[in-house]
């Protein structure tokens, strides 16, 4: 009797190793013959390319070796029962984690075949990708449980109804990442390439990746900002989309005049100034316009207190009018203004409000600058100072004069 005792845990242990021969040899030729040769069949398409980076295959040829235990330990004889159900359930609760990482790794190829699509940026798909993920995992680990339990998992279910309002605590921020992730693709808040300022959060810069929970910003300096979805519904940003999309890209600065260098022009400072081709036009049709004022004042416009006459701060604003419609680099069909705004202890501000014809940072900072460059040195001709705060230097100027006196 303990003879044949022997004989049957060594046949036994004989057909465990088998199996797991046989498992491994599966798991060996799947993984090394057909998953290899199939990566090298799809290398050449995008979406083998997108196939083989989310090893979806690779983690589907598990589920072979897994399914070749489970159905062989029943048939090896004399083990206990409590074995080879334990064996058989953690076999099966493999093969169903399995296969819910490779469906997982599926929604991964769909993601990136997506991204290929010209449109991709404008309706990203990741966020609800992540959440089909969020449910194949919650299913697999429920299915894991019963499988393990050896129980069905419509038990699990029904007990899962009662922890409901804990699952909404636990889930709180993903079902508002869920929200705000629907409501930024059906509205088209934001895509993946806007430059988006948030600045209440530092960020400042052109979103690389929106996902369900978070979005990520990369700012002017490559530094990255993580913003939490929900954040783009509930707290106010501006996005620069549009700008990039009319084509030009605004110019609003202002020139400070010393108020003090504001005169009316005198003939001699009028014959100059004709000399400017921009302001030939302005000045004649200025000029014909006061004559025919002055005229109707009778004996009254005889004397200069009664007139008017041109002033080198209005005839400055028409040049810089012309300057801009002559410009190449300003866009001709967008809103163009040259005004004078409130008067400040710091001088007259002339405003320059128009656009560039480049969206382009570096080209539209380099013809801002030279408008202004030609602007600032030019505005001697007319008379006029550029307002400055006394420096340091200036009091030293002064005080030679102070020892003098």
């Amino acid at each position: 009797m303990g003879w044949l005792q022997v004989h049957q845990v060594i046949f036994s242990l004989v057909d465990i190793i088998l199996l797991v021969l046989a498992a491994g040899t599966a798991n060996w030729v799947i993984k090394r013959v057909l998953v290899r040769g199939l990566h090298k069949m799809m290398r050449s398409a995008a979406v083998g390319q997108a196939i083989a980076r989310s090893r979806v295959v690779s983690r589907s040829a598990n589920i072979i070796p897994a399914l070749i235990i489970a159905v062989g330990i029943v048939w090896i004889p004399n083990l206990p029962e409590a074995l080879v159900t334990v064996v058989r359930n953690v076999a099966h609760g493999f093969i169903v984690l399995t296969a819910g990482l490779a469906i997982a790794a599926a929604l991964d190829i769909v993601n990136d075949v997506w991204q290929q699509r010209p449109d991709a940026h404008r309706r990203p798909i990741k966020g609800y990708v992540q959440v089909v993920k969020i449910v194949i995992y919650i299913i697999a680990t429920i299915l894991v449980i019963a499988t393990l339990m050896d129980r069905s998992p419509v038990i699990l279910l029904s007990g899962i109804g009662a922890m409901a309002a804990v699952l909404m605590l636990i889930f709180q921020d993903t079902l508002l990442s869920l929200v705000a992730s629907v409501q930024i693709s059906s509205n088209d808040i934001i895509r993946v390439g806007d430059w988006i300022e948030v600045p209440q959060l530092n960020a400042d810069g052109f979103v690389i990746d929106i996902a369900l929970h978070t979005v990520k910003v990369q700012n002017w300096d490559k530094t990255i900002t993580t913003i939490p979805t929900k954040r783009f519904i509930t707290d106010s940003f501006k996005n620069w989309r549009g700008m990039f999309e009319s084509g030009g890209r605004r110019i609003k600065r202002s020139i400070f005049i010393d108020q003090n260098s504001i005169h009316f022009l005198t003939p001699e400072e009028l014959e100059h100034l004709q000399q400017f081709n921009l302001l030939g036009d302005y000045l004649k049709k200025k000029q014909e316009e006061l004559d025919e004022w002055n005229r109707a004042l009778g004996e009254k416009g005889r004397k200069p207190l009664n007139t008017r006459r041109i002033t080198n701060i209005g005839t400055f604003r028409a040049y810089v009018e012309q300057y801009l419609k002559n410009h190449p680099h300003v866009h001709q069909e967008m809103l163009m203004v040259v005004r004078q705004q409130n008067l400040s202890a710091e001088g007259i501000p002339l405003e320059i409000w128009c656009f560039t014809n480049t969206t382009v940072f570096v080209q539209y900072e380099a013809i801002q600058s030279d408008i202004f460059d030609h602007l600032l040195a030019i505005m001697p001709e007319f008379g006029l100072r550029v307002f400055q705060s006394p420096s340091g230097a200036d009091f030293q100027a002064l005080r030679p004069l102070t020892e003098a006196s």
